[in-house]
């Protein structure tokens, strides 16, 4: 049996209500993430990051709105890269798919280098790597078990996560009461270099949010994912973006300016101005255990496109297109993923960072583009409200992504731009030169909601299918 003979009732298994995908989303996203970035964007802001994740919070509520639009047209595993292949055809939903996969692969290794630098530091004499390689493998472990187990795994995280934020937002207000702040809201107005550093660090913060997009990457493991996924991923945006936007407020009052001992464990300098070394080891306990929850989640959302792009044919489908028989997850793609995060043992933080905003900023882009050809184009939608909807939304959703586009560095367009090359080669392999179309998936749904086995494209214009029972809201 091929990759594509994969019947409907042995794919992945359905389990996921709308708390189980927002606590996904929330994992994914790991609420005390807000220190992984924070020494280096409280750098580029002048000591301003509130105003960076207030601005990156609007900018992403409109790309997950038109995430939302799109998962109820397609209700699969293939996130951007299947929504961009139905919109704009094969050659264009491989290319953005392979540059989104440029951010997946290397947001488990993030989360896995962030454990080792952290335990390190409360135990110097054990060298980062053992401490990577261990995450590495539990995490591992883990996702072959299946989505199910990561759920309870999910709500464990976030409670230990709401533990540590409860206790750190309520010390931050009565430090900051007991010593007075002339200025609390300083933080959130444009520093002395204006809007352009805020947006430059909102930017950065952009691979904060993905939480969002992997809760689309789950539509073929959710209950009802029409109703569902869009649901969650609202939701995940929304509270992800007060949680980032408290805490970051909170740490600047604590810590006003932008100058640490060690700008890669930032949190550490505030902890103990908090709550000496005590509170300081507590913190690093949660937020291990919150960049494990998010390791694996993150594990397990591209482990998902992987096999997507595999059971099409886009990549090669008896290695990437198969479940475990008895499991039901997909373990060669899990266990791939695996070996590209073992790079954590020999790569620096501030050069992990720079590889993933490439490949969100194109995929967000390209969500919101597909929503407009896809409603507003393939069907030929007009109303007002559609026009509003389908139409306004998302443009100015990419044009706010755009304007985050702008405020790159350059060596982010210069990995981004060497890998998207990669891809772009692999294609005119897989294509011959662009001779032959690549594969695209059907989604005809049986009762069950089970998605059908995909399909080779067999006639013009057949990247456009859409299921007849597409709803119109």
């Amino acid at each position: 049996m091929t990759a594509t003979d994969i019947p409907a009732e042995s794919g992945l298994k359905r389990v996921l209500g709308l708390p189980g995908l927002t606590l996904f989303g929330l994992t994914y996203l790991a609420p005390v993430t807000v220190f992984t970035t924070y020494g280096a964007v409280t750098g580029v802001t002048g000591g301003h990051l509130p105003a960076a994740y207030v601005i990156a919070s609007v900018v992403m509520l409109f790309t997950a709105v038109s995430y939302g639009r799109m998962v109820r047209a397609f209700p699969t595993a293939g996130s951007a890269y299947t929504y961009t292949q139905q919109s704009f055809g094969g050659h264009v939903g491989f290319m953005v798919g392979w540059t989104l996969m440029l951010d997946y692969l290397f947001l488990p290794m993030i989360n896995f280098l962030l454990i080792g630098i952290y335990l390190h530091s409360q135990v110097p004499s054990v060298p980062a790597q053992v401490f990577v390689l261990a995450a590495l493998l539990l995490s591992l472990v883990f996702n072959v078990l299946g989505v199910d187990f990561i759920s309870r795994l999910s709500t464990l995280v976030m409670g230990l996560a709401g533990v540590l934020v409860v206790v750190f937002v309520a010390l931050s207000v009565h430090h900051t009461l007991d010593r007075g702040a002339s200025a609390p809201f300083a933080s959130f107005l444009p520093g002395s270099s204006g809007t352009s550093a805020a947006f430059s660090g909102a930017a950065i913060l952009a691979l904060s949010f993905l939480g969002f997009d992997a809760v689309s990457t789950m539509s073929e493991e959710a209950r009802n994912p029409r109703r569902t996924i869009p649901r969650a991923i609202v939701l995940t945006t929304v509270l992800g973006g007060l949680l980032f936007i408290v805490v970051s407020w909170m740490g600047a009052l604590v810590h006003p300016g932008a100058t640490f001992s060690d700008p890669d464990s930032a949190g550490l300098d505030i902890m103990r101005t908090l709550g000496g070394s005590a509170f300081a080891s507590f913190f690093v306990a949660v937020y291990v255990a919150g960049a494990f929850g998010s390791g694996v989640t993150t594990q397990a959302g591209v482990s998902r496109i992987l096999y997507s792009m595999g059971r099409d044919g886009v990549l090669p489908g008896r290695v990437f297109g198969r479940l475990h028989p008895r499991l039901r997850t997909p373990v060669t793609a899990t266990g791939l993923v695996s070996a590209v995060s073992l790079v954590a043992l020999f790569i620096s933080l501030d050069n992990a960072v720079v590889m993933v905003n490439f490949g969100a900023l194109i995929a967000f882009s390209v969500v919101n583009l597909s929503v407009v050809k896809h409603y507003l184009v393939d069907q030929g939608r007009r109303s007002g409200r559609d026009l509003l909807s389908y139409g306004l939304l998302p443009v100015v959703g990419f044009a706010l992504t755009l304007w985050l586009w702008t405020s790159l560095e350059g060596i982010t367009f210069e990995v981004g731009l060497c890998w998207m090359l990669a891809g772009f080669l692999y294609l005119l392999f897989l294509t011959r030169m662009f001779s032959r179309k690549p594969p695209v998936m059907s989604f005809s749904e049986d009762t069950s909601g089970a998605v059908a086995a995909p399909r080779e494209a067999s006639a013009a214009g057949a990247a456009n299918t859409v299921p007849h029972d597409t709803p119109r809201s």
